[in-house]
């Protein structure tokens, strides 16, 4: 049986890291090739994963050093049926990775978790389109399109599914639907532009109160990727209902907006302390943020010093 599927513990007050950018990390520091970014191709030998086994592990060895619990996600943002054809997997190859994806998390887990570090296993659900660019599916043609994977993480030891960069609000409320079709709880992160806004140009604000209400919040909560917090954190007026949804922030490293990191053959990975304190000033602003990670650029040096600046300021909340 799942583990924490029904009871969740980053629902709680205290502090549960997520990793960095996965991709990034293992393209530019580790040298590997991802076509179309897509993780998953590394279950195809031994010894590429290998490499995603080192990657989970690093992070599950920060969570245990500063006693905070861990969002293990799975490296499928691209292991959906359009991108799995596009790379020459057929349905059940696909498949059989996306179970392959668990039963890694599911080995760290056994490795590395404790009383004070809790792991929990997200299966990762990427967009149709690219994480960049938004589609254009009605939310009964994305819940039609998501819920293949979707139901394959139900069949596993997945305690729950995330959205992560969910860039428009009609392929979020799709997911949100699989989900709940599949039993499963669901997390949703959008993307947003320098702006703050999504890349279709609505709002956060508009887009999370559009699932909320197409989906009789559904959604567990809400998380923010792929961004700088430079460029979101003017849009998130403190004391709004809205804002409560949000528990969960991927940032990235760099401030670059997206079509300047699309063009860049360099990765920016800013300044990692920098980065860590406008995190600890977002948690002071927002007391349901309890997930913390990275996307783009970020890796475990990022991770580390967001831990180290945000975990005193959930020491105190819990002397409180």
């Amino acid at each position: 049986m799942p583990q924490y599927r029904n009871n969740l513990p980053q629902l709680g007050r205290g502090l549960f890291l997520a990793d960095g950018g996965l991709e990034t990390t293992l393209v530019f520091h580790e040298g590997l090739e991802l076509p179309d970014f897509a993780a998953f191709d590394l279950f195809k030998t031994p010894a590429s994963e290998d490499a995603l086994r080192k990657y989970f592990r690093t992070y599950a060895g920060i969570a245990g050093r500063f006693g905070a619990g861990l969002i293990l996600e799975s490296a499928t943002w691209r292991a959906s049926a359009d991108w799995g054809a596009r790379l020459g997997y057929s349905r059940e190859a696909l498949a059989d990775v996306n179970r392959r994806s668990i039963r890694l998390l599911e080995e760290i887990r056994r490795e590395a978790e404790s009383s004070g570090t809790p792991l929990v296993i997200s299966g990762c659900v990427g967009p149709r389109e690219d994480g960049y660019a938004p589609g254009n599916m009605s939310r009964q043609d994305a819940e039609a399109y998501h819920r293949e994977q979707i139901e394959i993480f139900a069949e596993t030891e997945a305690d729950m599914v995330c959205g992560i960069t969910i860039n428009y609000a009609e392929e979020a409320i799709g997911i949100a639907r699989a989900a709940e079709h599949a039993g499963m709880p669901v997390v949703i992160s959008f993307p947003v532009e320098t702006n703050g806004r999504l890349p279709t140009g609505e709002t956060l604000r508009s887009a999370i109160e559009r699932v909320d209400a197409a989906t009789s919040a559904y959604v567990l909560y809400f998380m923010i990727n792929c961004a700088h917090p430079t460029h979101f954190e003017h849009v998130l007026a403190e004391d709004e209902p809205w804002t409560e949804r949000i528990r969960g922030l991927r940032a990235n490293a760099s401030r670059k907006s997206h079509a300047e990191l699309n063009e860049s053959a360099e990765l920016d990975t800013g300044d990692p302390a920098e980065l860590a304190s406008r995190y600890a000033e977002l948690k002071l602003r927002l007391p349901n943020l309890t997930v913390m990670g990275g996307c783009c650029g970020t890796d475990h040096r990022h991770v580390e010093q967001i831990a180290g600046a945000c975990a005193p300021l959930f020491r105190r909340v819990a002397a409180a």
